[in-house]
């Protein structure tokens, strides 16, 4: 059998915002159909500091947004003007083509904390240049599965004898687990499986991780964990995708020319414009 993977997420600034990127990796590109993990935070916005990213494009994939604390405000090309808070997703899919912006909302206090995670998921081939489109649920919509150790969110996919009501093009799987100094068993329904550590440290394996390390496990592996202290742990998963993708920019895709042609359309503004908007982020040289 295949070795547990271990990553350690990379820190990057994003507009002065701290964030842990565990995926893509050198050592793994994608898990199931997980292209990109970025943990945001926490951060405390210090006086007259919002999250202010502005209009970009998206092509070939969905982004999922799950906050931990804090708000952000989504605007998008399709119209869509949709707050999210903690628990609840924004699941957004690019297809042909998107721009959206995120915001701190104007209502927000200037000592909010914020944090959570945006993921990329890919499409597959099949649905690569569907129509963009845009779902949001709400934290009570989701699945809870709880006692007094563990709290299981289920986002995305099936597990436990519960479904989510997100419905996407590939079967995946994404949980939030909250351990209080409790063992726990990650369900082996999708041969491809990750745990990514937001908060706190566990044992797994009789090794210790902390926080910004993403565990990725063989096909089959029995995944025991143990909260050493109380834990925050993203689950991530799903079937294999039918290929590789590429990555550049904010662009997913199969197809390399394809990306070419969408660096093309946005550098001549040929997608879509995102209504009360009149900024974009501008291709990158």
């Amino acid at each position: 059998m295949d070795s547990l993977l271990v990553i350690n997420a990379k820190a990057k600034d994003i507009g002065g915002f701290p964030v842990r990127r565990a995926l893509p990796a050198i050592e793994r590109r994608m898990v199931g159909p997980f292209v990109f993990l970025d943990q945001m935070g926490p951060t405390q916005l210090a006086p007259g500091q919002r999250l202010d990213v502005r209009p970009h494009p998206h092509i070939g994939l969905s982004t999922m947004t799950y906050l931990f604390e804090g708000e952000i405000l989504h605007r998008d090309s399709l119209g869509t003007v949709q707050t999210i808070q903690p628990g609840a997703i924004n699941w957004m899919t690019a297809g042909r083509g998107i721009a959206h912006s995120e915001r701190t909302p104007a209502q927000v206090p200037s000592t909010a904390v914020l944090s959570g995670i945006q993921f990329w998921v890919a499409l597959p081939e099949s649905h690569e240049e569907m129509d963009p489109a845009f779902v949001h649920l709400e934290a009570n919509e989701l699945p809870v599965l709880a006692d007094r150790s563990v709290s299981v969110r289920l986002i995305a996919g099936a597990a436990f004898g519960q479904g989510s009501p997100l419905r996407a093009p590939h079967p995946m799987l994404c949980m939030d687990v909250a351990l209080s100094k409790a063992t726990w068993q990650i369900p082996a329904d999708y041969p491809e499986r990750a745990l990514y550590v937001a908060s706190g440290e566990i044992e797994v394996g009789g090794v210790n991780h902390a926080q910004g390390r993403l565990l990725v496990f063989p096909a089959g592996y029995l995944a025991q964990v143990r909260a050493i202290s109380d834990a925050r742990l993203m689950v991530l998963g799903g079937d294999p995708m039918e290929g590789p993708r590429h990555i550049w920019w904010n662009f997913v895709s199969s197809s390399k020319d394809r990306i070419e042609q969408a660096k093309a359309d946005w550098k001549l503004g040929r997608f879509a414009g995102v209504p009360g908007e009149t900024d974009v982020i501008p291709l990158p040289e």
